[in-house]
């Protein structure tokens, strides 16, 4: 890939301008000085054009490889729903530029690989949105780890539960639930955020398993999972998500030999770190644009050489830590 000097625009260009795109990541490449959002495309033009005028964006188009060939394009952001994640990265590698893709970086490990393995070969630089990487809310629990605040770390875990939405109950489509796109229904699109940042926290993990089952019958994916891990530095880990449940819960603990840290993965609630009797609370506001972070940290890697802590090779990780939890068997 060529250098890119520091006076020089990079233009974006977003490939399927749905509504994460709307407040969590769009605005943060027209924020981020050095970039620039010049052309969106989604499948319904109009749709396309609302974005486009409502965003001020100059270009727009219903053909994603209008966006992804022109050549005052510079970047690609694929935010399309993960089953064509692979398709739409494929072509951007082949063009030769640089990407983001949504997370997660497609819908099963074998075609991340391949998404992975083409831009390597292209030696382009491929980014994934797992945003919580780049937070300084995620920041400050690694730096608390590292400084061994909680003394050598034990075992961590996860619980996430939420009763259904009105659209499960109504039966209405939803790809999040379809099983054909990601077979673990909302644990695919919510749990890899965390199982991610984990793998960020604590490093690679080592030996996974898991399982799923569907308990209510609302759609074809599952809606309750289970699993249980080791990273490879020893620390041990349990996860449960289920999405049929009373209330609300997003809960995750930290174990150390001398402490204790909690937080939650999405609510934006204070960090708490306990050392004995001892309890501190942590408060650390996201930005109004979630992703405005990650997308700088995309500036610093293109233009600085900082290299991003979220990248092709760390989200491939993550696909395999999913397809080893939902591929063992279903209940």
């Amino acid at each position: 890939m060529n250098t890119i000097a520091k006076n020089e625009v990079i233009r974006w260009g977003i490939i399927g301008c749905g509504a994460v795109t709307e407040v969590k990541s769009g605005p943060a490449y027209q924020k981020t000085a050095g970039f620039e959002l010049a052309a969106v495309m989604r499948r319904d033009l109009a749709l396309a054009q609302s974005y486009a005028q409502r965003h001020n964006v100059t270009k727009y188009s219903d053909n994603a490889a209008d966006i992804i060939n022109d050549d005052n394009i510079d970047a690609i952001y694929i935010a399309t729903p993960p089953d064509s994640h692979k398709h739409y990265a494929l072509l951007v590698a082949k063009a030769g530029k640089p990407c983001c893709i949504e997370k997660p970086l497609a819908s099963s490990y074998q075609e991340s690989l391949a998404i992975e393995q083409a831009f390597k070969k292209a030696n382009v630089p491929l980014f994934v949105a797992y945003y919580r990487r780049s937070l300084p809310r995620f920041n400050k629990v690694k730096s608390l780890l590292e400084s061994h605040a909680i003394g050598q770390v034990r075992h961590i875990s996860w619980q996430l539960s939420k009763p259904a939405n009105a659209i499960d109950l109504s039966g209405q489509y939803n790809w999040r639930t379809d099983k054909s796109i990601a077979v673990g229904g909302y644990f695919d699109d919510l749990a890899s955020h965390g199982l991610d940042l984990f793998a960020f926290l604590l490093g690679d993990f080592q030996h996974v398993a898991g399982l799923g089952t569907n308990q209510q019958g609302l759609y074809s994916a599952f809606d309750a999972v289970t699993a249980c891990w080791q990273h490879e530095s020893g620390v041990t880990g349990v996860g449960s998500w289920n999405f049929g449940g009373a209330t609300r819960h997003d809960n995750v603990t930290i174990v150390g030999s001398e402490g204790e840290l909690s937080f939650s993965v999405f609510d934006e609630v204070p960090i708490v770190l306990t050392q004995g009797n001892n309890s501190e609370t942590l408060v650390i506001e996201n930005p109004e644009n979630i992703q405005l972070h990650h997308v700088g940290n995309i500036y610093q890697q293109l233009v600085n050489k900082q290299q991003h802590p979220s990248n092709g090779t760390s989200a491939l990780h993550t696909s395999w830590v999913m397809d080893k939890i939902l591929a063992v068997n279903s209940c």
